[in-house]
């Protein structure tokens, strides 16, 4: 078997793929952020694997929900589905989210447990399920192991392509198979099982190297939410104005095992959880548990750096936010 191609391939490639993003044939997938947006490729790309790290409560399934929620709408010419890995969270739990980031209402009233849902509130919930039930979107909620992980991908796509026959360079007709794009979530990547005497490190290696197989295969934009290394904790690192404070690629649980792989690396953090007033070097004025920092700690083909947004988390979504003044300058 021919292990190798010519440069002349990938060259036509490129210039066929930067013809149709020139075109506006070929588009990322926007996400909900303008400054998400910027410091990526205009979204995420396809064929792509963007990590999503953070403590418990800084907003990681929140920015993964938001993006499915909101993606079908910021994307109206884009033909895809998306499969979600709910190992974490069931996927009634992620619709009363929907629910209430929807009516901007908080998840504890939608269940009746802060003030009874009144029959108008309801009512709204109604209508927004037989909005949301109209795109295409899929649960696994059974934690797999990477090799089913792996099988379930590749059936999904199997399931969700068609034949089209096409030219080639020299007009000569042939049938290939065509699939269609996906998101495809992993709400915890320490979720995903262990096989029998594998060791954690192992499986998450594993887990990189059968997503990235994935992503070049087919057009699959990869969201992975990933917990923090405990040394994120010491308490050196939440004095105020430390560089400490931000969040680094070191930080990400796993990192030499998912980062590698990634194209697009986030790190979130919210400052006031950690008791931070001057937030990094600069000594940005952090006012509230709103202000949740995006760290871009690996961007493949965009611009690294950090961006602040509001997080309301009693509504379940994310705005994006000015830039605070910093101790120093005020402004």
């Amino acid at each position: 078997m021919k292990n190798w191609k010519s440069q002349k391939d990938a060259y036509q490639e490129s210039l066929k793929y930067i013809k149709g993003r020139q075109a506006g044939t070929i588009t990322s997938l926007l996400t909900p952020w303008v400054k998400v947006n910027d410091a990526t490729t205009n979204g995420l790309e396809w064929h792509s694997m963007t990590v999503i790290g953070g403590r418990p409560g800084s907003g990681k399934t929140l920015v993964k929900d938001q993006i499915i929620r909101e993606s079908y709408k910021l994307n109206p010419a884009e033909n895809f589905r998306t499969l979600e890995f709910s190992l974490e969270m069931l996927g009634k739990n992620s619709a009363i989210r929907g629910y209430s980031a929807h009516l901007n209402r908080s998840y504890k009233y939608l269940c009746s447990a802060d003030g009874k849902l009144t029959d108008e509130d309801f009512e709204k919930c109604v209508n927004y399920a037989k909005e949301m039930v109209k795109y295409p979107i899929d649960i696994v909620e059974d934690a797999p192991t990477v090799r089913q992980l792996k099988a379930i991908v590749h059936d999904y796509m199997k399931q969700h392509s068609s034949l089209k026959i096409v030219k080639d360079v020299n007009g000569i007709e042939k049938t290939v198979t065509q699939y269609k794009n996906v998101i495809i979530t992993l709400d915890h990547s320490l979720l995903v099982k262990k096989e029998k005497g594998q060791k954690l490190n192992d499986m998450l290696f594993e887990l990189g190297e059968v997503i990235t197989e994935l992503k070049r295969l087919y057009p699959i934009a990869w969201i992975i939410l990933s917990q923090l290394n405990r040394s994120i904790d010491h308490p050196d690192r939440n004095e105020d104005g430390k560089y400490g404070n931000y969040i680094l690629d070191s930080d990400i649980f796993g990192a030499d095992a998912l980062l590698q792989h990634a194209d697009t690396v986030i790190g979130l953090n919210r400052p006031a959880k950690q008791k931070i007033r001057f937030y990094g070097p600069e000594r940005y004025i952090i006012e509230g548990l709103r202000v949740l920092v995006m760290h871009f700690v690996k961007c493949r083909n965009g611009e690294g750096g950090l961006a602040f947004f509001e997080a309301a988390f009693e509504s379940m979504s994310i705005r994006d936010a000015e830039t605070p003044p910093t101790m120093d300058t005020g402004r």
